[in-house]
């Protein structure tokens, strides 16, 4: 699935009683300006996370995300909420309802040929949707890499497959 360019290093969790942080960076072989438009625009986010609508991109401003995948029951996630930080081709922080809590990008100046992408989620509930976030963002920066080398997620196509296999690997991990 992923750019043989990019590897996806595994993410990391601290946790606090019932808040969950967690932690991945990414480097990536793109421009500023390309990685920004993915993980901040209504046109990118659907490529390989979330249909985004209404983004208003802004402190302040409205964000809902639709998951364009099902969970294995068949339900798509929906979380609404807020754009917490806003610093173009820098920072974007969305903080939405229910499950996913803060999700914050992160980008660096460049180094070398890539951009390094700092992600962090912070939310609440148990050790299982630790490692169920965990696996689930592993896989969409897989749907990521893929997008910005040109191959949009194909979202008819998605099986939880892959992500019960990152889940494993995970728990497998602690």
């Amino acid at each position: 699935m992923t750019d043989a360019t990019t590897t996806i290093e595994p993410g990391t969790s601290e946790t606090h009683g019932d808040l969950h942080v967690l932690r991945f960076t990414l480097r990536l072989p793109h421009p500023v300006p390309r990685v920004w438009a993915a993980v901040a625009s209504s046109e990118g986010l659907p490529e390989w996370l979330a249909a985004a609508d209404p983004f208003e991109p802004r402190v302040g401003g409205a964000v809902t995300l639709r998951r364009l995948n099902t969970a294995p029951d068949g339900q798509a996630t929906v979380a609404s909420g807020t754009v917490t930080a806003w610093d173009v081709e820098r920072i974007a922080e969305y903080t939405v309802d229910g499950l996913h809590g803060r999700m914050r990008f992160h980008l660096e100046p460049p180094r070398g040929d890539h951009v390094l992408l700092r992600f962090t989620n912070e939310f609440r509930g148990d050790d299982a949707l630790r490692l169920d976030c965990l696996a689930g963002w592993h896989d969409h920066f897989g749907y990521l890499v893929d997008a910005l080398a040109g191959r949009p997620a194909d979202w008819t196509k998605w099986t939880p497959v892959r992500w019960a296999q990152l889940r494993e690997e995970y728990a497998a991990r602690g």
